[in-house]
């Protein structure tokens, strides 16, 4: 076990104050038998009510309602939590699911239904013939062994952007840019695990990073394996998913995993800049 502190603040300045709308947070992480939350905090400017809700995925949302007017926007969390996670080497896939292709149970097919279909199905053929580089119809494969390929070529074949737009690129996109940022990469490893007939969805969180430097907000891929449920793989970083990575929310698609949305009134010109500031680290004893 490990203690994680998170901190996360988001601030939104305008040149005169505005009026805000309710605004769908996700600011809690996804507890469970291996993620314990052991202290948590919010400060949000201007005052809010806050209501709590589970949405259609178990994510835990924040609605906050303003009251007032004000020239900023600014939501500060601070959490910290206890990590117990298995080993991701040691994941206990179904025996007939070791080796792909496979079948989904049938008791299965309603619940992951949704989770098998691609969101873009327009890049279907982009997608296809990028994958065949790792697969063809009829080769019988390992399936962990052709999953974890699949997260170290998009690793290794794409260069790292960081972008400051909302959204994603589409997965058509990622391949002719050559580059992306880690939601384009887990839309990506999310939308080829689907054409193969793989459940999968996208998670938004926290990781830790090195030693030193501070950790950054992040997402990666979820894919359902029979045996061993829901497991991540991180396409950005080459890695399965583990202790460093904390879950916030997962999703189908990725605009419903956005971290914070709402609206506000004002002159069109009000809104000035945005500043956003994360840091995970170990927690103190």
């Amino acid at each position: 076990m490990k203690r994680i502190r998170i901190l996360h603040t988001t601030e939104y300045r305008y040149r005169q104050p505005v009026k805000f709308g309710p605004h769908r947070a996700l600011m809690r992480p996804r507890e469970g038998h291996d993620l314990h939350i052991a202290r948590a905090r919010v400060s949000i400017v201007p005052a809010a009510s806050v209501r709590w809700l589970r949405d259609a995925y178990d994510n835990s949302i924040a609605i906050l309602s303003f009251a007032e007017l004000s020239d900023q926007l600014r939501i500060a969390s601070e959490v910290d939590v206890e990590l117990h996670y298995d080993n991701p080497v040691e994941w206990p896939i179904a025996p007939f699911a070791r080796s792909f292709p496979f079948q989904y149970p049938p008791e299965e097919h309603v619940d992951l239904m949704s989770y098998r279909l691609p969101s873009y199905p327009y890049d279907g053929l982009m997608l296809l013939n990028w994958l065949r580089d790792l697969y063809e119809p009829g080769q019988v494969i390992e399936t962990f062994d052709l999953l974890n390929n699949l997260n170290a070529h998009i690793s290794k074949s794409f260069k790292y952007a960081h972008r400051e737009e909302a959204g994603v690129q589409l997965p058509n996109e990622t391949l002719q840019r050559g580059s992306g940022s880690c939601r384009d990469f887990a839309v990506l490893m999310m939308e080829a695990a689907r054409y193969w007939g793989l459940p999968a969805r996208f998670v938004t969180g926290y990781i830790q990073m090195a030693e030193g430097q501070h950790g950054a907000t992040h997402a990666w891929t979820e894919i359902y394996l029979p045996g061993a449920g829901w497991r991540g793989f991180d396409p950005t970083n080459n890695k399965l998913v583990g202790s460093e990575h904390i879950s916030v929310a997962v999703a189908r698609e990725q605009e419903k995993a956005s971290p914070l949305s709402g609206s506000w009134e004002g002159p069109a010109d009000a809104f000035s800049h945005l500043n956003v500031s994360v840091q995970v680290m170990p927690a103190p004893p």
